[in-house]
């Protein structure tokens, strides 16, 4: 498995519990990934299965096989794979943004195939996970997938906007981080099931899961990341690590954010570090995930479905640990 990408103790204790159906369903999503990316000429067809191949923890199939049920058959594992194809459609295209080198420790596909390609590949895994869905007359799972796929583009929109701007504010970030992954996390327990209670459930805990990744990306190191340390100082992105530190170490706001190099990036993050706002940010990130499990008990799932569920809210925190 690429590095980054290894899966937490709970996700696999979640494997473990359904073993009678839930491996069953995410081989089956695998399969479907791979049917829907084979077929459409090689320079495509290499990118995205390199893509494919690239692995990930695939949370969030999971939480839409595990929402749907046992019972939820081939739609549910359509909705699955169209889900993981839009994800790892704006994974391709962050990297061409970012001219990002690395992801999960091996060469972007911009990296390794150049900027043009990396968008077409992109662009083929989002029209793929469109067709999956609507090849099915899935109507409802098509609007749900296209209001998350607008939201993922206002959140990448609103980052650009935001870039190398140090003034920046706790609000403006947690309503990017809500566009640019919660919605995503929320459309795929909808997926799986209608309920208000459990978009909560998904929301933060797609939240606490960019808080956490941006801690991450302060504390390294890359051979566990799949990428350099202060990636995001480097692009400009100002997250909530450094909006935390700034309140303790106000001369964080006067760095040289666009003149940085990978050495001044290393500096910045050991500063943001030792005013323990890395601390900070994680207790707010299991404040999150706590609150999203407590909404579990008024989705009116059994008590076996709800424990599943809160051991992948669980890995959420423990990849991060």
């Amino acid at each position: 498995m690429a590095p980054g990408s290894a899966v937490p103790p709970p996700v696999t204790a979640v494997l473990d519990a359904s073993q009678r159906w839930l491996p069953v369903r995410l081989g089956e999503v695998e399969d479907t990934l791979r049917a829907s990316i084979a077929g459409w000429g090689e320079p495509l067809g290499e990118d995205a299965g390199a893509t494919l191949a690239a692995g990930g923890k695939r949370l969030r199939p999971m939480l839409v096989l595990l929402c749907a049920g046992e019972d939820g058959g081939p739609e549910a594992v359509r909705a699955a794979s169209a889900i993981e194809l839009v994800h790892m459609a704006t994974l391709v295209h962050d990297d061409v943004l970012d001219e990002a080198p690395l992801r999960r420790g091996l060469p972007t596909v911009a990296a390794s195939s150049g900027r043009a390609r990396a968008l077409a590949t992109g662009d083929l895994l989002l029209s793929r996970a469109f067709a999956l869905l609507s090849e099915a007359g899935d109507e409802r799972a098509v609007l749900l997938l296209a209001d998350a796929a607008v939201s993922l583009a206002r959140g990448e929109l609103a980052q650009r906007q935001d870039a190398f701007d140090l003034t920046i504010g706790e609000e403006r970030y947690l309503h990017r981080c809500r566009l640019k992954t919660a919605a995503l996390f929320e459309c795929a327990v909808s997926l799986g099931r209608d309920d208000a209670e459990l978009r909560r459930f998904g929301a933060q805990v797609g939240l606490a899961f960019q808080l956490l990744d941006d801690v991450l990306d302060v504390t390294g190191p890359p051979e566990r990341t799949g990428k350099a340390r202060g990636t995001d100082l480097l692009d400009g992105t100002v997250t909530l690590p450094l909006i935390a530190a700034a309140e303790r170490d106000p001369g964080l706001r006067e760095i040289d954010l666009p003149g940085l190099d990978p050495a001044g990036a290393e500096e910045v993050c050991e500063r943001i570090a030792v005013t323990g706002a890395l601390a900070t940010v994680r207790a707010r990130a299991l404040d999150l995930v706590a609150d999203g499990k407590r909404r579990l008990a008024h989705a009116g799932f059994d008590p076996e479905r709800r424990r599943l569920l809160e051991l992948v809210a669980d890995g959420v925190v423990q990849r991060y640990s």
